[in-house]
């Protein structure tokens, strides 16, 4: 195996440290959490209060000043357990960086202190019922009153961490008729009158994470809770996408590596005719081939991860990385349960519960189909 280069002394201790923290506040209590579809509040706030929320955003604001790399620790040590409820990496990685690159001095310091101690769990609502990869075709407006407020109309769906938030940045229409171009990020947080948080949504897989329906009507957000200026959220989107689908990725090959030593596993123990399933050639060759293709993974992976640490993570080799990681995935996923026999179809088992959560990473983000229209438009190639 190719030793990894990115971590430190100080990366691995940290990572002993979350792992400890996994073992002890995640791991036995995520059976439950699945069983009441969403993860217990009171977690939040024991990671909030040891430094595992927000821990990128400088000290200034409630963080720890650390590198990205640290975060992509949790992520991995995250996807490693299974623990697919605890949405702390979209709260971090994704929510709390839209607010400190695009927020005021004000909003930073009213908002991400909270985040970072976990007062506040935070949500982004794009994806409408009939807008999901196609963020240009939301019908959620924001419309500008006389007192500078905007009256925001509209629902969400497929919202993570959507029941418990206490701030969701929305994407909506402040200007309709423009298109991408009238698109704005408005801070909305929970009591404000008329925004309702809907059902939790029942799904095929992740079922601890919180996922859930937002509702807004004739909900008043005052002009100071305006993200980015107006007009401007569409061209802030498209600045944090690299990063949110390298995400994926990151999550992709650390749970399919997962799924791997599992399988390994189970396979020397597990015996059939008298022999390990680890003995037959079917059986080895097939881990063979599914350890190889992480491997390949896992170092285009880190070489993207290096272009973040540098700042020059392009959008089509983060789709790049998106879709393919993804891809595999659900591939390693789908030869894991098979290996595993009838025992892989049981959800006591955990390569059962990965294979059901591993479907969605090829949807959201973005739908692989459309990163594999990202990458082709970056080749120049014509399209519709």
């Amino acid at each position: 195996m190719i030793e990894r280069t990115l971590f430190t002394p100080d990366h691995e201790a940290f990572c002993d440290a979350f792992r400890k923290f996994c073992d002890k506040e995640i791991a036995p209590h995520h059976d439950a959490w699945e069983e009441q579809g969403y993860v217990d509040r009171e977690v939040w706030r024991k990671a909030g209060a040891n430094g595992y929320l927000c821990a990128t955003m400088p000290e200034a604001y409630g963080g720890s000043g650390v590198d990205k790399l640290y975060s992509v620790i949790q992520m991995e040590e995250i996807a490693r357990g299974g623990f697919t409820g605890v949405g702390f990496g979209l709260h971090s990685e994704i929510v709390a960086p839209y607010i400190l690159h695009y927020g005021t001095e004000e909003q930073k310091q009213r908002w991400l202190p909270k985040l970072a101690s976990g007062e506040m769990v935070g949500a982004i609502a794009m994806s409408e019922p009939a807008a999901g990869s196609d963020l240009q075709g939301i019908k959620s407006t924001a419309l500008k009153q006389a007192d500078g407020s905007y009256l925001l109309n509209g629902s969400k769906t497929f919202i993570t961490n959507g029941w418990h938030a206490e701030l969701v940045i929305v994407v909506a229409k402040t200007q309709p008729e423009a298109g991408a171009k009238g698109t704005s990020l408005l801070v909305v947080e929970r009591g404000m009158a008329g925004f309702e948080t809907g059902q939790r949504l029942k799904k095929l897989g992740l079922k601890a994470q919180d996922t859930s329906e937002l509702f807004f009507d004739n909900v008043r957000v005052p002009a100071e809770n305006l993200l980015g200026g107006e007009n401007r959220g569409f061209i802030c989107l498209m600045e944090q996408l690299p990063w949110e689908r390298l995400q994926i990725a990151v999550t992709a090959v650390a749970a399919a590596q997962a799924a791997i030593d599992w399988t390994v596993q189970y396979a020397k123990d597990r015996k059939v005719f008298g022999q390990a399933v680890g003995a037959f050639q079917n059986t080895r060759y097939t881990l063979a081939e599914l350890q190889t293709e992480v491997q390949v993974a896992r170092v285009f992976v880190d070489k993207c991860l290096e272009l973040v640490l540098q700042g020059q993570l392009d959008t089509a080799t983060a789709s790049m990385a998106k879709y393919w990681t993804t891809d595999l995935q659900c591939k390693v996923m789908d030869e894991c349960v098979q290996l595993h026999g009838g025992y892989g179809y049981m959800w006591e088992y955990p390569i059962t519960r990965a294979y059901a959560d591993a479907r969605v990473q090829r949807i959201y983000g973005g739908t692989n189909e459309i990163m594999k229209e990202v990458i082709s438009r970056a080749m120049g190639l014509p399209g519709r």
